[in-house]
């Protein structure tokens, strides 16, 4: 009857599966508490808690050219589960809630990869005051993580959740450096953002994806 989750629609992830759909990909994907159409020609398995999610995307890991992690599980959850409502029994009552660790899909992901083509990419979504600590955060992420190409969004005030615009940052490993989201100069020191619909944004996180794969 209650839960602890957040305000992520799903629009992104649905928006890369037509993406790469238009782009000819066999699509797997994999979606929680979502309420949208599934994507023509997409295969779609459907998941209810960040540890479903993690069995289905370690399934199909092994045999994707390309992982992309946009969904946004919860970094914690209740350790026990209510099966009936909590009452509230006065008006001093407390209640305290004890959380633990949700699983690092994207963290597992990267260290159990066996395929050195294999191209991960992950999402962060960040609150901070102005674009250069936007991009401190977006870099820490991405040393931490160990993904190919992380997806930078700034959140709050309304923003990216539950709209059909965004704006992004690409952010890439150092290893992959020369396929970074950068002006032609090669400043990849300050990653330019690009704003649009999420479809638009889709093929713009493909084109980046793909070019780092080309490299390999």
């Amino acid at each position: 009857m209650r839960f602890i989750g957040n305000a992520s629609s799903g629009l992104m992830g649905y928006a890369l599966a037509r993406a790469a759909v238009l782009r000819g990909a066999k699509v797997q994907l994999v979606a929680a508490n979502v309420e949208l159409p599934d994507p023509a020609a997409a295969a779609v398995s459907v998941v209810g808690t960040t540890a479903e999610l993690q069995e289905q995307m370690l399934k199909y890991a092994a045999e994707a050219d390309i992982i992309v992690m946009s969904a946004a599980p919860a970094d914690f959850r209740p350790e026990t589960a209510a099966g009936q409502k909590i009452k509230k029994t006065s008006a001093e009552q407390e209640l305290d809630l004890h959380l633990v660790q949700n699983p690092d899909i994207l963290l597992r992901l990267v260290t159990e990869r066996t395929d050195p083509d294999q191209v991960i990419v992950g999402f962060a979504a960040e609150t901070a005051p102005d674009p250069e600590q936007l991009i401190e955060l977006g870099r820490a992420k991405l040393a931490r993580k160990g993904c190919d190409l992380l997806v930078l969004n700034a959140v709050g005030g309304g923003r990216v959740f539950g709209r059909s615009d965004s704006e992004i940052r690409l952010l890439v490993a150092d290893t992959d450096s020369g396929a970074d989201d950068a002006p032609d100069d090669g400043a990849a020191s300050q990653p330019h953002a690009v704003a649009g619909s999420k479809d638009l944004l889709a093929h713009h996180i493909w084109d980046a994806a793909g070019k780092i794969r080309s490299r390999r």
